[in-house]
């Protein structure tokens, strides 16, 4: 057995494994991913803008190729790959994701198409006049600097950053376990922020949002709300909206379209103008008639064509919900603050760049102080030497060596040997009278300038003023417009939500056996019959159309998100394209939901059951479905109405039967529960779709022969829920089976009766027989030569 070696340890796997982690973390927060809140660089920027310093790539010098850069950092202060490199550079570069770029390229750097750059062999680069600003002072020991990876050279471990660049151009970025997105910011409103809390230290955020109202992104566009931005400002974290600028425009012949002008920041314009022209193909979209990119090196210009029967701020607000035509930006303002993360709100943020540049004025100015006063020392010496010239010659002509003249002149004037030695080197030439006087008025201007510095070191109060008046010059050199338009969530421009960007106004939504939508305008004609409609709702263009299933699902869509159509014998929407509807469901009855929705909905299913329940339990309902009702096995929902919570309820079946209660019978419950029984069921027959809330006073029976009937709705007499119900019309033989019920008014109209081919056939109500329900219904000629009735509804004049 071999003995273990003395210099083993054992170490608990997980606490290895811990340590290890927290390590690897650190080292990703701190080296890579987060940005430093005082210069607002990582270290792969900030190497890449010091090593171009060192190659004398300022804004004036010529331009060198990008691989050059690449080679200079990776060389002496970023061992890492050349790509990371590289793409620090580039996005520098990019005017469209820094606000203001601190690299000036020549050659492809990229696109807002998200083209990817030319190789670094063939693009150029040299620093822009603000990246100097933030290199500014670095050769003053202004900032620490630490030895590079081999010990060979030294770098920054920050920049002087005379600007916030943090707060300029943003950053984003993700770590271990957190991730930054600070959005870019206009300049002279940062530096007035800036120059807000130096005059005033307890300012609140409400003051900062005076003078810096909030992001401005490269691109432009449109911010929507300020209640975000104040968040994120107070907190350090929030969310805000933001939107393409967009207008509309008609040609000479009167066709409309839309204009983007700019988009969101970091919206892919390719990417968008493919999402755009699938949600056309897909049909999922309406209304665009044609898709175009028209940007050039003047601007941005996409155009989306409108057809003529469209609304262009129907199909813009689809737009925006469905596209990043409108996104949500999260601001979170993580940064490394003395070397750990920190969420900062605005003022702290504003704060910690103010205590740098002051420690970095305060560095600069002991620098100077200390050249200042060296300075001082040896032109007090040259002052000493030519009020004693004739000795110093003297002593000089003597001396077997320099080093002796040195000796010589320090121990004759109590000279310090930096002195004797500069008396030493000074030329003939400045012995002249002018010369002379030029060394003295150097010397009272040097001394001049230690009492100045010496002042400022002293002063607080002084320091403050350099550094205001250094920020509000650099706002006089680099300051411009704003680019992005914050815009009130209540204003005209700027709707709270979409749906306030569509024109308020009537419609009316045909519902298909099929289960297609179709949103039919004033001209819509006659329909053609390509798919049965199984009822038309009457709709306001900004309601809520609430979709119900066969399987007991509800779904919500935005009536103006289904397309318009001009003849009723268009197909429309399958609502599988509006909604996540599975395949092996069916759409089985809508409603129109508005801003003053009905207390309750009266759900029915084939099988008899019945349910009733508040609203307001469906209002959430969206694209993705919500349980309506819990469904018995075979079970499916046939009927959906709306109640007032005083009316009653009339259920009618196939064979021929119905029941007429009142609506209290049923107890309220919620979305997830099922129903109790309303009718009970003969052997064979089920409940029919269609309105179950009387509201209207006549009944109309049709059956699938053909045969017809309106009856009195007091000839159905109130009974007790859970009963069998009585006659509501005699069935067999040649009348055949009911087919659909519909509820009718005595003010007269008429009915779409889809048949056989399929095909539609009107029936005016007059020639539809009024009578007792028992009694044998009429048949309609030309529902019967048709060959059957496959549905009924009120024709679409009716409803209107």
């Amino acid at each position: 057995m071999v003995a273990p070696a003395k210099n083993l340890q054992e170490i608990e796997l997980d606490d290895k494994m811990r340590s290890a982690y927290l390590d690897y973390a650190m080292s990703v927060i701190v080296s890579r991913a987060l940005p430093d809140m005082r210069d607002g660089l990582k270290p792969v920027h900030r190497r890449v803008l010091y090593g171009m310093l060192g190659l004398g790539l300022r804004s004036t010098a010529a331009f060198r190729k990008s691989a050059t850069v690449v080679g200079e950092v990776l060389g002496k202060y970023h061992p890492h790959g050349d790509v990371a490199v590289y793409d620090a550079v580039v996005r520098m570069a990019q005017d469209f994701n820094l606000r203001y770029p601190l690299i000036e390229g020549q050659g492809n750097f990229g696109s807002v198409d998200g083209d990817n750059p030319a190789a670094m062999r063939y693009t150029e680069v040299r620093l822009t006049p603000l990246a100097e600003e933030l290199l500014a002072d670095i050769e003053k020991a202004t900032v620490p600097f630490v030895d590079n990876f081999d010990g060979r050279h030294q770098m920054p471990l920050v920049l002087p950053s005379r600007l916030p660049n943090l707060l300029l151009n943003g950053s984003d970025g993700i770590a271990v376990g957190m991730a930054t997105k600070i959005p870019p910011h206009n300049l002279g409103e940062v530096v007035d922020a800036l120059v807000t809390l130096i005059d005033n230290p307890e300012a609140s955020v409400e003051e900062f949002l005076e003078v810096m109202p909030g992001p401005d992104f490269p691109t432009g566009g449109l911010i929507i709300g300020r209640e975000g931005i104040a968040h994120a400002y107070a907190t350090g974290s929030g969310k805000i909206t933001l939107r393409a600028a967009t207008t509309i425009e008609s040609d000479q012949k009167g066709r409309e379209a839309i204009i983007v002008t700019e988009l969101p920041y970091q919206v892919n314009k390719s990417q968008l103008i493919r999402t755009i022209s699938d949600l056309v193909r897909e049909r999922k979209v309406e209304g665009i008639a044609a898709l175009r990119d028209e940007s050039d090196r003047n601007g941005m210009r996409i155009v989306i064509e409108i057809k003529r029967e469209a609304q262009p701020n129907t199909v813009l607000s689809t737009l925006l919900n469905k596209t990043n035509l409108q996104i949500t930006f999260g601001i979170n303002m993580l940064g490394l603050v003395d070397g750990a993360p920190h969420t900062l709100p605005l003022k702290r943020a504003l704060a910690v760049f103010i205590e740098h540049r002051r420690e970095v004025i305060r560095r600069r100015t002991e620098f100077d102080l200390d050249e200042a006063n060296d300075r001082r020392h040896i032109l007090q010496g040259l002052k000493v030497a030519l009020n004693n010239l004739d000795r110093v010659i003297e002593i000089i002509r003597k001396s077997r060596s320099r080093e002796a003249a040195t000796e010589g002149l320090v121990a004759a004037f109590n000279l310090t040997a930096i002195q004797a030695r500069a008396i030493l080197d000074m030329p003939l030439g400045r012995l002249a009278a002018l010369e002379r006087q030029k060394i003295l008025d150097e010397l009272r201007e040097v001394e001049a300038l230690v009492r100045e510095l010496e002042s400022i070191l002293a002063s607080e109060a002084k320091l403050r003023t350099i550094l205001k008046k250094e920020l509000l010059d650099l706002k006089e050199n680099f300051g411009d417009e704003r680019r992005t338009r914050i815009l009130d969530a209540g204003a005209k421009d700027a709707p709270t939500h979409i749906e306030d960007l569509v024109p308020s106004g009537q419609t009316v939504v045909a519902l298909t056996l099929g289960g297609y939508l179709k949103r039919l305008d004033e001209t819509s004609g006659r329909n053609a019959g390509r798919d049965p409609i199984v009822s038309y709702i009457a709709a306001g263009t900004r309601d809520t159309l609430l979709l119900f299933t066969a399987k007991g699902l509800a779904y919500g869509v935005s009536v103006h998100k289904i397309g318009a159509v001009a003849r009723r014998s268009d197909k429309g929407a399958a609502a599988g394209a509006l909604v996540d509807l599975a395949d092996d469901d069916r759409v089985v009855a809508a409603l129109a939901i508005g801003q003053d929705p009905p207390k309750y909905l009266i759900l029915a299913t084939k099988n008899g059951q019945v349910k009733r329940s508040a609203t307001a339990e469906y209002l959430s309902a969206r694209g993705a479905g919500i349980a309506a009702l819990r469904l018995d096995e075979g079970d499916t929902l046939v009927a959906v109405d709306t109640s007032d919570g005083t009316g009653e309820v009339l259920l009618s079946t196939r064979l021929g039967k119905a029941i007429r209660f009142k609506e209290d019978e049923i107890r309220p419950t919620g979305r997830a529960a099922g129903g109790v029984r309303g009718i009970k069921l003969d052997a064979g027959d089920e409940v029919l779709r269609g309105p179950i809330a009387p509201r209207m006073p006549l009944v109309t029976t049709f059956t699938d022969a053909g045969y017809a009937r309106r009856t009195p709705l007091e000839e159905y007499p109130v009974q007790g829920r859970d009963g069998g119900g009585v006659k509501a019309m005699r069935l067999g033989g040649k009348v055949g089976n009911a087919v659909a019920v519909v509820l009718f008014s005595t003010r007269g109209g008429d009915f779409e009766c889809t048949v056989s081919g399929p095909k539609v056939e009107v029936v005016d109500g007059a020639e539809i027989p009024m009578g007792d329900r028992v009694k044998l219904g009429a048949s309609i000629p030309k529902l019967a030569e048709a060959g059957g009735v496959l549905t009924a509804c009120l024709s679409l004049s009716s409803v209107r």
